[in-house]
C-alpha cells in the first residue's frame, strides 16, 4: 500500500472547494461513508477553482492544489468512516481490493445524467486521478488495464483513452464507454462473466489438477494386460524402443501444449482452448468437435473394457447373468450410470474419486514389482523363473510371431495417449500456465519409466512360453533343449510343436497378475485404470464441447453451452456424453472404432505441435510463452511424427480422420465465425504479405504483369455502387482497388471519426465481397485530397496507377469552382504519370440521397456485432464527380447512404442486388430515383449475350482495351462480346481493319468485330453544333466585348471561362467530339458498356468549361460509357 503524497499548500488564488472539510475547522464533520456511498465522490472541478484535493494524512490536514482545470474531476476520498486517515497498513474494506488496483464499489455518475463510467485507482491509499501524488487521470501501469474480462462488480476497469489526455476538454470524459471504441465479442462477454468467480468455485492445483489425472489415462489397461505380451513378441530391447518412441512424441506434445498454455491466460476447453486461440477457429472449431466426440467415445472403450474384466471374472466364479456379450452390456451401462452421478455432483466429487483410483493402481503396480523378487516354486512352471541372466538375454531380442515392430507399436502407443487429461479442464485449474506444464510433463516422465521397469523386469523374470506343467522338468537323458528354461530345469520345448501353450509372456495376458504378490491387486488395478480413464474422458468431453459452443463456431450447438452450478458445470454436455458412451456400449464392438479414436487423439497432438510451430514461424510479438524449453523445429518434427503414427496404428483411419478434419474445417471457413482471438494465422498472413510486398519492390515492373490498379474516387463506398461495381469487375483478382474518399468540413477535423468509418466501410467492403481497400482523408477541397491520395495511397509495388472518377453529371448547374477542381484533378492524376477512367451514367452514379438506406447497413453491422457509427453524407444529387462534401452535421440513419445486402438473406451470391427498395420506411421514390436506383445496380447482374463496344481511337499504350478484355473475362461479362471501332481513311479501310485484326490477334485478344470509321473527319449536324453553342454561351468570356485589362482580370479571377481564341484554336477537335457522338449513337446505343479513348486537353491552354463540354458532348444520350487515357506506358506485349 503507497504512502500517501506529503502535505501541500494551496496554490496562489485557489480556494478550497466548499465542500471539502478543512483541517481546524469545527463546523465540518469529517467526510466518512455511508452504507449508500461510494469509495469516492466525484464532482466535476470549476474551470476557474482548478483545484484538486490532497490525501487527508494522519494529523486530518487537507489541502488543495491543481494544474488542470476545465472538465476535471475532484475526488474526495471517504476511506476512513471515522476521519482521520487511514494508517499505512490498513486494509481496505473487503471487495476493494483486487492485487494492486482498487475500484470503486458504485458507478460513477456525472453531473448531467447519471451515466455510468468506468473508473480506477491507481494507488491503494490515494485517491482517484491522483498519480505520484499529482491531480492527472494518466495511469500508472496496471495488470486490470491488460484483462480482457471485468473486474469485480462487473465493470472493465480501463486506462484513460488517448482522446481524454489528449483532446481539448469540450465534452466529458469517459463518454465513449470503453475504450478506443472496443467492445467485447459475445465469447468474451461470456468469458468475463466466468471470470468474476463466486466464492466457494473449486480449483485444482497442478498435483490433484494436471498430474494426477494424466497418469490416471496414460496407465490404462494395457499396462496390466498387454505391456507382457508386447515384450514377448518385441522383446525387451524393441519394447523399449517402442516405449520411447511413444514417449518422444508424447513428450514433443507436452512441450509445445506447456508453451500455448504459457503464452498468456487459459481458459477452459483444453486442446481446442489451445488449438483455436493459436491457428484460429478453422482448426479449432474442427479439432475440437472431433476430440469432444473422441473422448465421448473413449468412455465407452474404458467402460467395456472394465465391464469386460468383470464378465471374466463372473465366467471363472460360473457366475453369468444372460451370455457374455449383453453381460457387458448390462455392466457397462450400470458403470457409466455411477460415473456419470460421480461427475454431476461435482469435481470436488470427481477429484475425489480419481485420488482413490490412483492410490489403488500405484498399490497394484508396486504389488506387480514387489511379486518379481519373490520367488514361488508354484509359479515357475507357469514361466516365472526369477531374475535371470538366462531370460533376460533369451528374451532381449524380438520374438513376432503373426506380428511386425510397426503393429506392435499401434497397438501400444494409445496407452501412452492421455496427456491431456489436465489441460482439458483448464478453466477448474488454479493457475493453468503453471500447472499444465509441470503436471504434463512430470506425468509422462512418471509414466514413461513404469512402462519401461515392467518391459525390463517382465523380460527379465518370464520367459516367452510355458505349459503351467509341473512335470515338464529337464530328464537327464534329454539334453538337446537349448532354451534359457531349460537351463533352469523347465522343457517347455513342447510349446514350441504344438502352440498350444497357455502360459509365458506370449500366451498369457494375465501374467503380471501371476507373478504379482497378491494377484486380486492386479484386478483392482486393471479396474482402477478403466474407471479412472472412463471418468477423465467423461469430464473432459462435456467440457471441451462446452467451451467450443459458447465460442459459438456452430451455431446449432450453442444449447450445449449452459452452464449450472459455481464451477460452471456441463450437465448438458455431461448428459450428451453419456448418451453417447451408452450407444457405443450398447454396440459392444469397439475394436473398429478404437483406431479411429486413436487418431482423432494424434490429430490433436499434431495440430498442438503445428501451432507452435506456426506461431514461431509467425514471428509474432504476442507470441513469448515463459515457457521457454521448446523449439519450433521440434514441434514441427514431433507434427509430423503424429501423423506418421496415425497412418502406421491404421492407414484408413488416419485417411477419414483427415477426411472429417478437412470438412469441418472447410465448413467453419464457409461460415465465417465473428470471432478475432489474434490467431498465428492472421500473424503469419501479415508477416508474409510484408515480407511479399518488400520483394515486390525488389523487382522492376514488367509489361507482361501490369495489372490495373485503381483509385476509385467513390466517396462512402455504398454512395456509388455502380462505380463500385464496374471497376471491381475488371479488378477481381487481377489488380489493386483502392477506395478513395474525400472528406472536406468546416469545422475541426475528427480523425477519430474518420478512423471508426474506415474501420467501419472496410467491414462493410468485406461484407459485401468486393475485394477493395477505403480510404478516406480530410483535406480543404477535392483536389487536394486527391494529390494526397494520389501520392500516398498503397504501398511498395501496391500502388494504384489508374485514377477512376465518375463523370460530373450536374456540372452545369453547380458551382464552377467545382469544375474547375474536378479538371485540375484529372490533369494532376496525368501528371503523377496515372491513367485516368471516368465513368458515365445518363441517369447518375450518387445514391446518397436517397432516404433509408442506412438501416440496411447498421442492422447487418449490428448483426456482426459492430458498434454503429452515424455518418456523414452529402444530401445533395450534385457529387456525382465528387467524392468529398459530408454535410456539416450528422445526418439521421434515414437519410445516410447504404447500400446493403438483405441482412435475412444469408446466401452470399455475388449477383444479389445490394439495394433493398422494399426495406425503405420512406415515401415510395421519385421517377428519376427509381431509374438511378435501376442504374446503379445494372453491373451487379449478369450481362446477357452483349456487346462491349470498344473504341480505340487513340493509342494510350493500350488501357483502353485492356480493361474491356479483363471485364470480358468475368462471369458475368463472359457472353459479351468485344467489337472494336477505330478511326481511319475511307480510301484505306480494309488495310486499317487487316492491320488491327493483326495486332489484336498478337496481343491474344478475341473480338467478334472490327469497323473503321472512314467517315470520323466528317462535318457534324448543324443542329449539333447549334446545340453545343448554345451550351457553351454562358461560359465564354466574351473578351472581344470588353477592356482588356478588365477580361484579364475576368480570367483571372475565373479561368474556367473558354476564351474566343481557345474556341478558334480548338475548334476541329470540338467537332470532333459533336461527331464521334452522332457515330457513337449510330453504332453503339445498344451496347452493355461502350469504352472509348479520352479527349486530352492540353494543360493551361484548354479551359475546364470547354473540357467538360467536350465531355458532354460526347458522352451525352449514350449506354454506360467509360472514358479511358492510359499513360502512355505500353500495358499489352505480344513478346512471351
Amino acid at each position: 500500500m503507497s504512502a500517501p503524497p506529503p502535505y501541500t499548500s494551496p496554490a496562489s488564488g485557489d480556494k478550497p472547494p466548499a465542500e471539502l472539510a478543512l483541517p481546524g475547522d469545527p463546523g465540518l464533520k469529517p467526510a466518512g461513508p455511508t452504507p449508500s456511498q461510494s469509495r469516492f465522490q466525484v464532482d466535476l472541478v470549476a474551470e476557474a477553482a482548478a483545484a484538486s484535493p490532497e490525501d487527508e494524512c494522519a494529523s486530518g490536514k487537507r489541502a488543495a492544489g491543481g494544474e488542470e482545470a476545465k472538465g476535471r474531476f475532484r475526488v474526495v476520498n471517504f476511506m476512513d468512516p471515522g476521519g482521520a486517515g487511514s494508517p499505512p497498513d490498513a486494509v481496505p474494506a473487503e471487495g476493494f481490493q483486487n492485487g494492486d488496483t482498487v475500484m470503486s464499489e458504485g458507478s460513477l455518475h456525472s453531473s448531467t445524467g447519471g451515466q455510468h463510467h468506468y473508473h480506477y485507482d491507481t494507488h491503494t491509499n490515494t485517491y482517484y486521478l491522483r498519480t505520484f501524488g499529482h491531480n492527472t487521470i494518466d495511469a500508472v501501469p496496471n495488470i486490470d488495464f491488460y484483462r480482457q474480462t471485468a473486474a469485480p462488480f462487473a465493470e472493465k476497469l480501463i486506462r484513460p483513452t488517448l482522446s481524454e489526455l489528449h483532446d481539448e476538454l469540450d465534452k466529458e470524459p469517459f463518454e465513449d464507454g470503453f475504450a478506443n471504441g472496443d467492445e467485447l465479442t459475445p465469447a468474451e462477454e461470456a468469458a468475463a462473466k466466468e471470470a468474476v468467480e463466486p466464492k466457494g468455485v473449486i480449483k485444482f492445483g497442478w498435483i490433484k489438477g494436471v498430474l494426477v489425472r494424466c497418469m490416471l489415462n496414460i496407465w490404462g489397461v494395457m499396462l496390466f494386460i498387454r505391456m507382457s505380451w508386447i515384450v514377448g513378441q518385441a522383446g525387451i530391447g524393441f519394447s523399449c524402443v517402442i516405449v520411447l518412441m511413444s514417449m518422444v512424441v508424447t513428450t514433443i506434445t507436452g512441450l509445445s501444449t506447456s508453451a500455448i498454455a504459457t503464452n498468456g491466460f487459459v481458459r477452459g476447453g483444453g486442446a481446442y482452448y489451445l488449438i483455436s486461440r493459436s491457428l484460429g477457429p478453422e482448426f479449432g472449431g474442427s479439432i475440437g468437435l472431433i476430440f469432444a466426440f473422441a473422448n465421448a467415445v473413449a468412455v465407452a472403450m474404458y467402460v467395456v473394457g472394465f465391464a469386460e474384466t468383470v464378465v471374466e471374472l463372473l465366467k471363472d466364479a460360473d457366475a453369468i447373468m444372460l451370455d457374455e456379450i449383453n453381460d457387458v452390456r448390462i455392466i457397462g451401462v450400470l458403470t457409466i450410470v455411477l460415473l456419470l452421478g460421480i461427475s454431476v455432483a461435482g469435481m470436488e466429487w470427481e477429484a475425489k474419486a480419481q485420488i482413490f483410483l490412483l492410490v489403488i493402481l500405484i498399490t497394484a503396480i508396486f504389488n506387480y514389482f514387489i511379486g518379481t523378487f519373490i520367488s514361488v516354486e508354484a509359479k515357475e512352471p507357469k514361466g516365472f523363473l526369477g531374475y535371470k541372466a538366462e531370460i533376460f538375454l533369451e528374451n532381449i531380442g524380438p520374438d513376432f510371431r503373426g506380428e511386425t515392430f510397426f503393429s506392435v507399436f499401434a497397438i501400444f502407443f494409445p496407452a501412452a495417449t492421455g496427456i491431456l487429461a489436465g489441460a482439458n479442464i483448464s478453466g477448474d485449474l488454479l493457475d493453468p500456465q503453471v500447472a499444465i506444464p509441470r503436471g504434463t510433463l512430470l506425468a509422462i516422465l512418471i509414466t514413461g519409466l513404469v512402462y519401461l521397469g515392467v518391459a525390463v523386469t517382465a523380460g527379465s523374470c518370464i520367459v516367452r512360453d510355458a505349459t503351467g506343467n509341473s512335470n515338464d522338468t529337464i530328464s537327464s537323458q534329454f539334453q538337446n533343449c537349448t532354451d534359457a528354461a531349460c537351463k533352469l530345469g523347465y522343457d517347455f520345448s513342447s510349446c514350441k510343436v504344438t502352440s498350444d501353450c497357455k502360459y509365458g509372456l506370449q500366451n498369457d495376458f494375465q501374467v503380471m497378475t501371476m507373478v504379482s504378490g497378491f494377484g486380486p491387486l492386479i484386478t483392482a488395478g486393471v479396474f482402477s485404470a478403466t474407471l479412472s480413464s472412463a471418468l477423465a474422458s467423461l469430464v473432459s468431453a462435456p467440457k471441451v464441447f462446452q467451451a467450443l459452443c459458447k465460442d459459438n463456431i456452430y451455431p446449432g450447438l450453442s444449447f450445449f453451452a449452459k452452464g449450472y452450478g459455481k464451477n460452471n458445470e456441463p450437465l448438458r454436455g455431461y448428459v450428451l456424453t453419456f448418451i453417447i458412451g451408452v450407444a457405443f456400449i450398447l454396440i459392444a464392438q469397439l475394436n473398429a472404432i478404437a483406431p479411429i479414436i486413436s487418431n482423432f487423439f494424434l490429430a490433436s497432438y499434431a495440430l498442438i505441435n503445428f501451432s507452435v510451430f506456426h506461431a514461431s514461424l509467425a514471428n509474432s510479438p504476442g507470441w513469448r510463452p515463459s515457457f521457454k524449453y521448446y523449439n519450433m523445429w521440434v514441434s514441427l518434427g514431433g507434427a509430423v511424427l503424429c501423423c506418421v503414427v496415425m497412418f502406421v496404428i491404421n492407414w484408413w483411419a488416419a485417411l477419414l480422420t483427415n477426411v472429417i478434419v478437412l470438412a469441418l474445417y472447410i465448413y467453419v471457413s464457409y461460415k465465417k465465425p465473428d470471432v478475432n482471438w489474434g490467431s498465428s494465422t492472421q500473424a503469419l498472413t501479415y508477416h508474409q504479405a510484408l515480407t511479399h510486398s518488400l520483394q515486390l519492390s525488389g523487382v522492376e515492373d514488367h509489361i507482361k504483369n501490369f495489372r490495373p490498379q485503381c483509385l476509385v474516387m467513390t466517396g462512402y463506398p455504398n454512395s456509388r455502387p455502380a462505380l463500385l461495381n464496374l471497376v471491381h469487375a475488371f479488378t477481381k483478382n487481377v489488380g489493386l482497388m483502392i477506395c478513395g474518399h474525400v472528406r472536406t468540413t468546416s469545422r475541426r477535423p475528427n480523425f477519430k471519426e474518420l478512423a471508426n468509418e474506415q474501420i467501419r466501410y472496410q467491414r462493410w467492403l468485406l461484407k459485401n465481397e468486393t475485394k477493395a481497400f477505403y480510404n478516406p482523408v480530410f483535406a480543404e477541397d477535392l483536389r487536394q485530397g486527391t494529390q494526397c491520395l494520389l501520392q500516398a495511397a498503397g504501398l511498395g509495388r501496391l500502388k494504384p496507377n489508374t485514377l477512376v472518377i465518375g463523370f460530373k453529371n450536374n456540372w452545369q448547374n453547380g458551382d464552377m469552382k467545382d469544375v474547375e477542381t474536378y479538371v485540375n484533378m484529372i490533369h494532376d492524376a496525368f501528371d503523377f504519370q496515372y491513367g485516368v477512367v471516368v465513368l458515365r451514367l445518363k441517369e447518375g452514379l450518387d445514391v446518397s440521397h436517397i432516404q433509408g438506406q442506412d438501416e440496411l447497413l447498421s442492422s447487418q453491422e449490428k448483426s456482426s456485432g459492430m458498434k454503429d457509427i452515424v455518418v456523414s453524407i452529402d444530401m445533395s444529387k450534385d457529387s456525382d464527380g465528387d467524392s468529398s462534401k459530408p454535410s456539416s452535421k450528422a445526418t439521421s440513419a434515414q437519410n445516410s447512404p447504404a447500400i446493403q445486402k438483405d441482412d435475412d438473406d444469408d446466401t452470399k451470391a455475388p449477383t444479389q442486388p445490394l439495394l433493398k427498395k422494399d426495406k425503405s420506411p420512406t415515401l415510395p421514390l421519385n421517377m428519376a430515383d427509381q431509374k438511378l436506383l435501376e442504374a446503379s445496380q445494372q453491373f451487379q447482374k449478369k450481362q446477357g449475350k452483349g456487346t462491349v463496344d470498344v473504341w480505340w481511337l487513340f493509342d494510350d499504350g493500350g488501357l483502353t482495351l485492356l480493361i474491356p478484355y479483363l471485364l470480358t473475362n468475368k462471369k458475368r461479362w463472359k457472353e459479351c462480346k468485344i467489337r472494336v471501332f477505330i478511326g481511319g481513311k475511307i480510301n484505306r479501310i480494309d488495310h486499317d481493319r487487316r492491320a488491327m485484326a493483326t495486332l489484336l490477334s498478337k496481343f491474344r485478344i478475341d473480338f467478334s468485330d472490327i469497323t473503321v470509321l472512314g467517315d470520323i473527319n466528317t462535318k457534324p449536324k448543324k443542329k449539333n453544333v447549334a446545340a453545343f453553342e448554345e451550351m457553351i454561351e454562358p461560359y465564354k468570356l466574351r473578351e472581344d466585348d470588353m477592356e482588356q485589362e478588365a477580361a484579364e482580370k475576368l480570367k483571372a479571377d475565373e479561368p474556367w471561362r473558354i476564351t474566343d481564341n481557345e474556341l478558334e484554336l480548338y475548334k476541329a477537335k470540338t467537332n470532333r467530339q459533336i461527331r464521334l457522338n452522332e457515330l457513337l449513337k449510330e453504332h453503339s446505343s445498344t451496347a452493355n458498356l461502350i469504352v472509348m479513348s479520352m479527349p486530352l486537353a492540353r494543360k493551361g491552354a484548354v479551359s475546364s468549361a470547354l473540357y467538360m463540354s467536350w465531355f458532354e458532348t460526347l458522352s451525352k444520350d449514350l449506354p454506360p460509357i467509360l472514358l479511358v487515357r492510359g499513360n502512355h506506358q505500353s500495358v499489352l506485349t505480344f513478346y512471351s
